[in-house]
């Protein structure tokens, strides 16, 4: 796919994003997707054969921009309490984003058990953000910072505490406990992996 198409694609997979965001998931329409783009359904239609093939490709394409983001950011660091707190930082990016993604998420999710493309991606997604808790708790066991935890079930543990504390934090609407929820889903975090409670 050439460099312009692939621009064009994003420009939509954008447009349904925030078209979701504002008006859920089954109120858009395809000529919604078109208006939000600033292009003709007719465009829309030559990128993707329907709505449904757009959402497809929307859940995929912002999973994985969450992913390569929490991924970089602890690329950045070198110990493993700093790559735990680069990664806390990344989910936790700004109130604004935050409540765009887990508002156009969690519409997603509300799909998923009817729609096996979506439970398909969904589980990329949480594969993805598994395994960067693994790397983080295995580096800190190596450099004895970690208690000797089982890696795969706190790695699950690390992901539920984020999007626990995220989706409560929406469910609150004040964006002045966003450094709040974060900063406890930190210290909840590194005291699970660290047996401490200080």
């Amino acid at each position: 796919m050439s460099n312009k198409a692939e621009e064009r694609r994003e420009q939509i997979l954008r447009a349904a994003f925030q078209a979701v965001s504002d008006k859920g998931y089954h109120s858009v329409t395809l000529q919604d997707i078109a208006d939000y783009a600033d292009v003709s359904k007719g465009v829309t239609s030559y990128y993707f054969q329907n709505k449904e093939d757009v959402f497809g490709h929307l859940l995929e394409w912002v999973t994985e921009k969450i992913y390569r983001n929490e991924n970089e950011a602890i690329r950045k660091k070198h110990t493993a309490i700093e790559k735990l707190q680069a990664y806390v930082n990344a989910a936790f990016s700004n109130p604004n984003d935050n409540r765009k993604f887990y508002r156009v998420y969690l519409e997603f999710l509300a799909q998923a058990n009817h729609n096996k493309q979506f439970r398909l991606t969904n589980n990329q997604f949480y594969e993805n953000c598994w395994s960067i808790g693994r790397e983080i708790i295995k580096q800190g066991q190596k450099e004895g910072t970690f208690a000797l935890v089982d890696i795969d079930q706190a790695s699950y543990a690390i992901r539920a505490l984020i999007d626990g504390s995220l989706i409560q934090w929406l469910m609150r609407n004040d964006d002045q406990l966003h450094a709040f929820y974060r900063d406890n889903c930190f210290k909840t975090i590194y005291s699970y992996l660290t047996n401490k409670n200080d």
